[in-house]
């Protein structure tokens, strides 16, 4: 499905501002595999999105995804089979756009909005039913008047209209509050099951990490330094991931937001 194959990438080479972000960077997703990525700020898991969606060009190596090489693929392209939603809700979606205009967008229904035809409004609304927030009763309102939370779960249901071939989710969950947050992932947990939509997941949480998905990521200055999945994640704990990340890098994991969520 995907496969990321020697990837470098460094930023403003040869000056004071250089940064080397990736250095023979590999690796390897099944179709349906759904990974939950962690690490401290700065480690390239944004950074790792970003080179998937094609925000900017690797040095070297080659992404491949679903059989094609994408590696310099531009990034409207790959949009068209890469799903992403990012920490702010407010990204996703448009706010003078009605949530059903919003939905017709992303499925690429034909034709002017007014001209919708009956079972695209049908589908919209049995979709919208789903998230169990009412939405389907709302359909002619504007974006912007919906809750962050409402907001990113509309993100996620558009993301996945037409089913990706990857779904990027880059701390889709951190700006909402804990109980909306709750609910967004549990919508995740749902979309990502039915679908068989191959999925990477950034989070801050290490819990949510090892309860979510069937492999989880740790990384650490660019680097992969964990990759744990089947019989062995199914028995680790948090304790566990800390101890593996200072066996994988030879320090402690020093990051309060790591180290204090629940």
């Amino acid at each position: 499905m995907l496969n990321i194959s020697h990837i470098s990438k460094t930023f403003n080479p040869g000056t004071v501002n250089e940064k080397k972000v990736f250095t023979d960077l590999s690796l390897h997703l099944d179709a349906g595999d759904f990974v939950t990525i962690i690490g401290s700020n700065g480690a390239g898991k944004s950074t790792l999105f970003n080179a998937i969606a094609g925000d900017f060009y690797t040095d070297s190596g080659s992404i491949e995804l679903n059989g094609q090489d994408i590696t310099f693929a531009p990034s409207y392209q790959r949009a068209r089979f890469v799903g992403r939603l990012f920490q702010d809700p407010m990204r996703g979606s448009a706010p003078h756009m009605t949530i059903e205009e919003n939905l017709a967008m992303a499925a690429g229904s034909g034709g002017w909005f007014s001209h919708l035809k009956r079972e695209d409004r049908e589908r919209f609304r049995e979709k919208l039913a789903q998230l169990d927030m009412g939405l389907e009763d709302r359909m002619r309102q504007p974006v912007g008047l919906l809750s962050g939370g409402q907001r990113q779960a509309l993100t996620l249901l558009m993301s996945t209209m037409n089913p990706p071939w990857l779904l990027l989710l880059d701390e889709h969950t951190a700006a909402l509050d804990p109980g909306t947050a709750e609910k967004v992932l549990e919508i995740t947990r749902k979309v990502v099951c039915e679908g068989k939509i191959t999925t990477m997941m950034v989070t801050h949480n290490m819990r949510q990490a090892l309860e979510l998905g069937n492999r989880t990521l740790m990384m650490d200055n660019g680097k992969i330094v964990l990759d744990v999945k089947g019989e062995e994640r199914s028995h680790m704990t948090v304790d566990d991931l800390l101890s593996q990340f200072k066996v994988g890098v030879g320090k402690d994991l020093d990051n309060d937001r790591l180290l204090l969520s629940d």
